[in-house]
């Protein structure tokens, strides 16, 4: 089992020192990666199902978060919890996360997308909500056409994007992974066909988890995939019990991560130093 650590500039806040003593910390711990979440822009009344977000909730943009947080430290791995693809042109992002990428020395391993939930957010990007889900499947056939591309260009005829004979450069240190998050039947099929992992949220039953699991590798097998590369991501808590995490891996769980509950930085150290020796992360 491998595990991350989430900070979120909503709850933790955004004062620089403490995204780098949080990060530097979490390295020291032995966490694999550190995530960063993603929403462009809210407003009032801006809700997913009894959870409303306060409008001026401060949620800083993630890849700038990674590219500062990969600036103080030298091992640990670079997430988005999750990028809202739809909302990205990915001629520019296939740029943002390669760069990324290289001046992290390759640690731009863990990119997370998902389609977003708020209709307001995708209307101020300019995307049509209900075909956000086949301009991510585009956009993730787009990075990947760019990021393989050489100097003689790569060209794309889709219903949203299209170009003739481009490159981009640089290119990531090998390849880049793509993570599927969503907790629906169409996003375990969108990691199934596209995605190196999944990663679901949400509040499921155990049955639907392994029903979308199973429809993510059944679908990795029909596209010719190997179901047994996708690699299984789920949320945990700081103070889970090990019979959770044994819980996790009979369910095919490969990664968990977690969050700090507190907002001062000497409880945060003490929650992921804890975490860290319960369950061992740096034998």
């Amino acid at each position: 089992m491998k595990f991350a650590i989430s900070y979120s500039t909503a709850h933790h806040g955004s004062d620089p020192d403490q995204i780098i003593a949080y990060a530097q910390h979490a390295e020291a711990c032995g966490f694999e990666a550190i995530y960063f979440p993603e929403h462009i822009a809210l407003y009032p009344g801006a809700s997913v199902g009894p959870m409303e977000f306060p409008p001026d909730l401060a949620i800083a943009d993630p890849l700038d978060c990674l590219a500062f947080v990969a600036s103080a430290t030298d091992r640990i791995l670079l997430g988005t919890g999750v990028l809202l693809l739809p909302y990205h042109h990915p001629v520019v992002l296939a740029k943002r996360l390669a760069t990324i990428d290289v001046l992290s020395k390759g640690r731009m391993r863990l990119l997370t997308i998902g389609l977003g939930s708020l209709p307001g957010e995708a209307q101020a990007t300019g995307v049509d909500f209900k075909t956000r889900g086949r301009r991510a499947d585009e956009a993730i056939e787009v990075l990947r056409l760019l990021w393989a591309g050489d100097e003689k260009g790569v060209s794309y005829k889709g219903d949203f994007f299209s170009f003739d004979n481009l490159c981009v450069y640089p290119k990531p240190l090998g390849d880049l992974p793509i993570h599927i998050g969503g907790s629906s039947n169409p996003a375990a099929r969108r990691a199934g066909r596209y995605g190196n992992g999944y990663f679901p949220g949400g509040m499921l039953t155990p049955a639907i988890r392994e029903a979308q699991l199973d429809l993510a590798r059944s679908t990795a097998l029909e596209a010719g995939r190997d179901p047994d590369a996708l690699e299984y991501t789920r949320w945990g808590s700081i103070d889970m019990p090990d019979q959770r995490v044994h819980s996790y891996a009979a369910q095919g769980v490969t990664r968990i991560v977690v969050s700090s509950s507190a907002t001062e930085i000497d409880d945060q150290r003490a929650e992921m130093s804890a975490f860290a020796r319960r369950f061992h992360l740096l034998d």
